[in-house]
């Protein structure tokens, strides 16, 4: 099923637009365009008075669901100006897991423009073949062609299982893909395991504003797909004696591509302090901290360790510091070599993205604190007396006094 607007009958009258709630309508040149939010609510289809938004089946409305006939792990494999995203190998890593637990191969596909040897280290990183797609229009990531690629390729190959990053990429186009292969999606999962019984995939996530835990299935319907979270799992290593099939796909001239964009440039951010999400080193501050005045503190120890600063919930609902920073599940997942919790309880929505940290030293003035739980070190005592301490010791180390 598909809500369409005939462009001949549509006179711009935006009435269409008032009446959806999800704001899955644009003008563009004077007419209305259903977009990739659509929920089928119908709504636009009874506010038109001139009966130009009509409701049809959708070209994939025949994609066989018959669960026994699809077999296969899927990865999408990201890439970004030609190099394959950690989370790539964070999805095999984890896709290899679980294809071994059901019997099943492990696809990675991939998208881009001169990137066979790439395509072909994925089978290194676990994937036991590679579905390679070569075209210079996906060297640069553009949702339309990316999810008619994609799910063309799905409703021919049927696998089972689809995961692809909680990214900007994977969030925008994923999405589309489900719709037109009509699979079950979750998105932005922490954990994934399979069903023993029924060989579901069980996919969690954080629910209510992550103050619950949410185990997902799709039990009637395939494909079963998942948007990950990038940290959450660990990258897989390269073995160079595995052994796989890459297969090569020279061009998208026979998928049905109707792309209303073209990507003209591709500018990098300039970011003035360390990615939160790739650093190796986080300093993160919570409630204890106080205020904004608190979080000079934990800025200062960032900066001087190179690395990156990071925030619980509590203190960035209090405003204390933008939610760019905030660690836990309703934020950034994180996986630093070492992880400083400063004046942080220890709730599990925190816990839930920074737990896989190398090392966690936590300071806390209250023993029973449960970030104590989860550290390697743990250093009881008020923030605003040990941190400068550390400050200055770190500062002393440095310059070899």
């Amino acid at each position: 099923m598909a809500v369409i607007v005939i462009p001949d009958l549509c006179d711009g009258c935006e009435e269409c637009l008032e009446s959806c709630p999800y704001d899955a309508i644009d003008m563009i040149d004077g007419k209305a365009w259903i977009n990739e939010k659509c929920t089928l609510c119908m709504a636009c289809i009874e506010a038109c008075p001139l009966e130009a938004i009509i409701s049809e089946e959708s070209d994939v409305a025949a994609v066989d669901h018959d669960k026994d006939s699809f077999s296969g792990v899927w990865v999408f494999a990201e890439q970004r100006t030609g190099r394959v995203s950690t989370v790539a190998r964070e999805l095999l890593g984890e896709g290899r897991k679980l294809a071994d637990e059901t019997g099943e191969n492990l696809t990675a596909v991939l998208f881009g423009h001169n990137m066979e040897p790439s395509a072909r280290e994925l089978v290194q990183f676990g994937a036991d073949e590679v579905i390679y797609v070569d075209d210079p229009e996906l060297a640069q990531f553009n949702d339309s062609p990316y999810a008619a690629v994609l799910s063309s390729l799905i409703i021919e190959n049927k696998p089972s299982i689809v995961l692809a990053g909680a990214t900007f990429m994977g969030r925008s186009f994923i999405p589309m893909v489900a719709t037109k292969v009509e699979g079950g999606l979750t998105a932005d999962c922490t954990a994934l395991g399979i069903d023993s019984e029924t060989g579901d995939l069980l996919q969690t996530r954080p629910a209510f504003g992550g103050n619950i835990m949410a185990t997902i299935i799709c039990p009637d319907h395939r494909p079963q797909m998942a948007t990950v979270r990038p940290k959450v799992f660990t990258p897989s290593r390269q073995d160079d004696r595995r052994k796989g099939e890459v297969h090569i796909i020279q061009g998208i001239r026979d998928f049905e591509v109707n792309a209303r964009t073209e990507v003209l440039e591709v500018v990098e951010e300039v970011m003035d302090t360390v990615n939160l999400a790739e650093a190796d080193i986080i300093v993160s501050g919570g409630r204890g901290m106080g205020g904004p005045d608190g979080f000079k503190l934990v800025e200062e120890l960032a900066i001087l360790l190179d690395g990156a600063m990071g925030a619980s919930r509590s203190a960035v609902d209090s405003g204390w510091v933008p939610y760019s920073h905030q660690v836990g599940q309703t934020g950034k997942t994180v996986q630093p070599r070492l992880y400083i919790a400063c004046g942080i309880s220890g709730a599990v929505q925190h816990l839930a993205g920074m737990q896989a940290s190398e090392v966690i030293v936590a300071i806390n003035k209250d023993a029973d604190a449960p970030i104590f739980d989860a550290a390697t070190y743990g250093l009881v005592g008020d923030v605003f007396q040990l941190i400068p301490e550390i400050i200055r010791s770190v500062k002393k180390a440095r310059s070899g006094a």
